[in-house]
């Protein structure tokens, strides 16, 4: 059987375990540092995005809105009548007639005359029955050319109360003229019409109640 010497110092056994203690630290740090050494290096960071600057503000438009359009008022149904062809309230027709044909004697030119003055004032002459009562009775004396154009109109009868019957009876004269070729009837070529006018100003040739 051994036996330990306890006869060792004890200092002498403290100076042992001291110097293994600072073999064991320094081993200790050779690890760390080979641990250290060998351990890859952490990667970088990624550097921030540069930030975007932000769009520019448009600038506010210098443009004026357009201006509404403007709206045009619907046409009055006179407008549009008018606007047809359509004679306008209180604007009488007037008819232009062609060249008529010619008179074999007096009595057909009085007739021609008569049936021109009512076909052209389709709105200021009548050819029904004349009424009882009459607003105006002018009689005109009508002289013509040879070519059946109006040479003279001498009023023979003008009445009382209708002057503007006398004009309307004149003017309607020329209007519907010519009459026809009179050149080979005999002279003087010579008209005498009676105008018949009833209250609302419209005639009526008395030629036509003879025929």
């Amino acid at each position: 059987m051994y036996c330990i010497d306890d006869s060792t110092p004890r200092s002498r056994l403290r100076g042992r375990t001291t110097h293994a203690a600072w073999l064991a630290a320094a081993g200790g740090a050779l690890v760390l540092l080979g641990a250290c050494a060998t351990a890859p290096a952490p990667a970088p960071k990624p550097a921030p995005a540069p930030a975007t600057a932000p769009a520019p503000a448009a600038p506010p438009s210098t443009a004026r809105a357009p201006a509404p359009a403007a709206v045009t008022p619907a046409p009055a149904p006179a407008a549009q009548a008018a606007a047809a062809g359509s004679k306008k309230p209180g604007s009488p027709r007037y008819v232009t007639l062609g060249a008529p044909p010619t008179p074999r004697n007096t009595d057909d030119l009085r007739l021609q005359m008569a049936l021109r003055l009512v076909a052209a004032h389709p709105d200021t002459s009548y050819t029904a029955r004349a009424p009882d009562r009459l607003l105006a009775i002018p009689v005109l004396e009508v002289e013509l050319n040879a070519d059946g154009s109006v040479r003279s109109i001498n009023v023979l009868r003008k009445p009382t109360t209708g002057n503007e019957a006398t004009a309307l009876a004149i003017a309607a004269v020329r209007r519907a003229a010519p009459y026809g070729d009179v050149s080979r009837l005999p002279k003087p070529w010579k008209v005498v019409e009676t105008f018949l006018f009833d209250d609302d100003l419209r005639f009526k040739p008395r030629t036509l109640d003879r025929n």
